[in-house]
């Protein structure tokens, strides 16, 4: 038997016509009196309510897309990356094509430039056809914006939970709420800033918010370029973006668009011709799929990472950080930073050959900061930020674990600098007036217990004395090379790194002042406190074992201290972000070079004659391809590696670049010991500074430097330089298998990674040394 059709509803009978009849009055008739007659003058109490309800309903709407996308700039303006929570870019009306404009409107709202934001006709029609069994809808575009602009900034506050969609939860209230406030649109805005405002916020897919991202997502195109095919798909593709999706179903997809296409017909906004040649389009979307995130930037993805920390982490982005992420992921802004990309593609080639193929995952990485600004040139490391690609890590090798409020920078907290740690102590010899060329007991290899060092503000903690182990002393001090135990000149102690020359110097210094020089230069523990207490604990110097750099240091902050020499004894703060533009062009909080003075220019000057000699005929001259004043420009730099050579060093400088390089251990605890290994394809018997870490700071920094100014070293003060000098033996390194020997140099030749010792007594990886404060002594550097 055939279904009877419910009379009630049934709109061919007379009662029905009646009823659907009174039904649309009564609506309209609500909404003409919420909307057009003072509530005083309504009487009956159901219009009074329905008045009420209207007149307490705000009229403001904020009409911007509350979520766009944020790009990430290097210094010269190329992309690094864009982030967003919603893949958006806004674009005005007249960079949309006309055929997207047309096609829109044709489907979803033909009557757009007549009504003023309500189309009582278009309810009128979609009420009658529902009561026939055909549901349709009746929201114009202005409508549609209204709720997409609801819903979006609900979302943006964290209330999905309270978002209103058609057929799901939305009510009568709702709908008579998104009537008024698109009336109250429509008399603030012209239609075609809606119709901007709409085609820049509506969802076409998971990856692509507003016509822009769109464009781009499924046709590889701008807006402004949409052929009319790829107009009528895109704007069918509104109503259900996943019923019309083009890539997963490709022939509902076609269907949908060739119905666009037939109403832009209908309505005289095509031609016939134009119509046909259309739908005998074939539907070929050419998708380009986003990659938003530091993860896919085009290059330095560690750099980029450390400035979303860095925003993250600014109060001046957001009550917390929830706030703040809304802001920078959704906020539109522009990133510029101080990335040199010249440098930053140097850089990575560096390190990236420094272990090759690298299946034992060997860490490499190499930071530069300019003198005098504080800008981060370049940041790299030979890891890849996503899973499963060779060697991964989320963690950044250049940085600190955590910044000076205590707030996370993923950062890995940095690395033991070795023998890099020397310069400060030289520095506070020069600070105190003594000459570098005077002659110190380099022969002297114990220093026992309540040995009376100088000590003006605290307690030295620490002995090196094999007789007095047992009491908690470290065996006595030793050299990489038996012949350095001998009277040597401070200076020659330290471009050719002799362990107790360094000792020698301290025994007649005040550690006070060797403290207060290396906090000056912002040295400080890249791991916090163990109690958590101190996020940036300092390189404690009344700790013997931190003459020879125990403590983990980030390679940021060793070369943030080295540029202090390069800069005439002024020490800046690393800074990474010049400019941040939001969506409108306001300017947000940026960074600015922070500098203060630290030393005395005329120690600086005297560090930096001496880091010269490292290269020019000390423990750098064994580096290849080789760098020196003498070959190439004016240039110092020190080389260090750590007791076990797990962490190698060169840290140096010209006049207006400051680079960091090391490579050794990054897996979990560095405990791992860099001897008897092999390293692209190369057999190491230990590794030391110059090996590895050495050609990756000297390719770098003879392609790079020269941009930044390679100006001479101020001289430092005669009667600095003066003093007794030695004549030092010629030694030889020991060298990895097949070595290149080095370029003929003066005879004082550089210290070399030891053999294979014992563990340090100081653990490798630790904020602090251990308590009895020493190291072994035997990682020269």
């Amino acid at each position: 038997m055939a279904t009877r059709n419910n009379p009630l509803f049934d709109t061919a009978t007379t009662l029905g016509k009646i009823l659907l009849f009174l039904g649309v009055s009564a609506i309209c008739g609500v909404l003409v009196a919420g909307l057009l007659v003072p509530a005083a003058a309504v009487s009956g109490s159901a219009a009074s309510g329905s008045i009420d309800f209207f007149d307490s309903l705000p009229a403001e709407l904020k009409v911007d897309p509350p979520s766009q996308t944020t790009r990430i700039l290097a210094a010269d303006g190329s992309e690094l990356a864009s982030v967003y929570t919603e893949n958006r870019t806004k674009v005005p009306l007249d960079q949309i094509s006309p055929n997207m404009k047309k096609a829109i409107i044709a489907v979803e709202d033909s009557r757009f430039y007549e009504h003023g934001g309500v189309d009582t006709t278009g309810i009128l029609r979609a009420l009658v056809a529902t009561a026939r069994g055909n549901k349709q809808g009746a929201s114009t575009i202005t409508q549609q914006y209204v709720n997409n602009v609801l819903n979006a900034n609900l979302a943006a506050a964290g209330e999905e939970d309270q978002i209103k969609l058609n057929g799901v939860n939305k009510g009568v209230g709702d709908k008579l709420r998104e009537m008024k406030l698109s009336i109250a649109l429509e008399k603030e805005f012209t239609k075609d800033q809606i119709l901007e405002g709409y085609l820049n916020i509506v969802f076409f897919n998971r990856d692509a918010y507003g016509i822009e991202a769109a464009s781009h997502y499924f046709f590889s195109t701008t807006a402004k370029d949409l052929t009319l095919p790829q107009a009528a798909l895109l704007a069918g593709l509104v109503n259900s973006p996943s019923a019309f999706d083009p890539i997963t179903n490709p022939e509902k997809s076609k269907q949908r668009r060739d119905l666009v296409l037939g109403l832009m017909k209908d309505q005289n906004k095509i031609t016939a011709e134009e119509y046909e040649a259309a739908v005998a389009t074939p539907v070929e979307p050419k998708v380009t799929q986003p990659k938003q995130g530091c993860a896919y930037a085009a290059s330095a993805p560690y750099f980029c990472d450390y400035i979303l920390h860095l925003l993250e982490n600014n109060p001046a982005y957001g009550a917390d950080v929830k706030e703040r992420q809304r802001l920078i992921y959704g906020g539109g802004l522009t990133i510029t930073t101080t990335l040199d990309p010249n440098a930053q593609a140097t850089a990575q080639e560096q390190v990236n050959a420094a272990a090759g193929a690298n299946p034992d995952k060997w860490g490499a990485s190499m930071v530069s900061v300019q003198p005098g600004t504080g800008k981060i040139i370049s940041m790299a490391q030979n890891t890849t930020f996503l899973p499963g690609q060779g060697f991964d890590s989320q963690l950044n090798f250049n940085v600190d674990k955590l910044d000076k409020d205590g707030n996370d920078l993923n950062g890995i907290g940095g690395f033991q600098p070795g023998s890099t740690m020397k310069p400060f102590t030289f520095a506070e010899w020069l600070n105190e007036g003594k000459t570098m060329n005077t002659v110190v007991n380099a022969a002297q290899r114990v220093y026992p217990l309540n040995y009376p060092w100088k000590n003006t503000c605290g307690k030295v903690n620490g002995a090196y004395n094999t007789a007095q182990k047992a009491l908690g002393a470290a065996d006595d001090l030793q050299n990489a090379e038996p012949q350095w135990y001998r009277p040597l000149t401070v200076l020659e102690g330290l471009y050719n790194s002799i362990n107790t020359v360094t000792f020698a110097s301290a025994a007649q210094l005040d550690f006070c002042g060797i403290q207060k020089i290396v906090d000056a230069v912002g040295l400080h523990s890249g791991l916090p406190s163990a109690d958590g207490s101190e996020p940036h604990p300092k390189v404690d110097m009344m700790t013997l074992g931190n003459l020879l750099g125990s403590t983990q240091t980030s390679p940021l902050t060793m070369a943030s201290a080295f540029a202090t020499f390069a800069n005439d004894g002024k020490y800046c703060e690393p800074i990474a972000i010049t400019s941040v533009v939001d969506a409108t062009g306001k300017q947000l909080p940026a960074q600015s070079s922070s500098c203060r003075d630290a030393i005395k220019p005329e120690v600086a000057r005297g560090v930096n004659y001496a880091l010269q000699e490292v290269l020019n005929r000390g423990s750098g001259s064994l580096i290849q391809p080789r760098i020196s004043t003498r070959t190439s420009f004016p240039i110092g730099a020190k080389t260090g590696t750590s007791n076990n050579n797990g962490s190698t060093w060169v840290v140096g400088h010209t006049t207006g670049l400051a680079t960091a390089a090391w490579f050794g251990d990054a897996l979990g605890g560095q405990t791992r010991a860099g001897q008897n290994i092999t390293v692209n394809g190369k057999f190491y018997q230990g590794i030391d500074g110059y090996m590895i870490a050495g050609p990756m700071f000297s390719s770098y920094m003879s392609k790079i430097a020269p941009a930044y100014g390679t100006n001479p070293f101020p001289a430092p003060p005669s009667n600095m330089i003066s003093g007794t000098t030695t004549t030092t033996p010629s030694r030889t390194a020991p060298q990895a298998t097949q070595p290149t020997a080095p370029s003929p140099a003066p005879s004082a030749q550089a210290t070399q990674a030891p053999a294979p010792e014992a563990p340090a007594t100081a653990p490798a990886p630790a904020p602090a040394p251990s308590s009895n404060g020493n190291g072994n002594g035997k990682g020269n550097g």
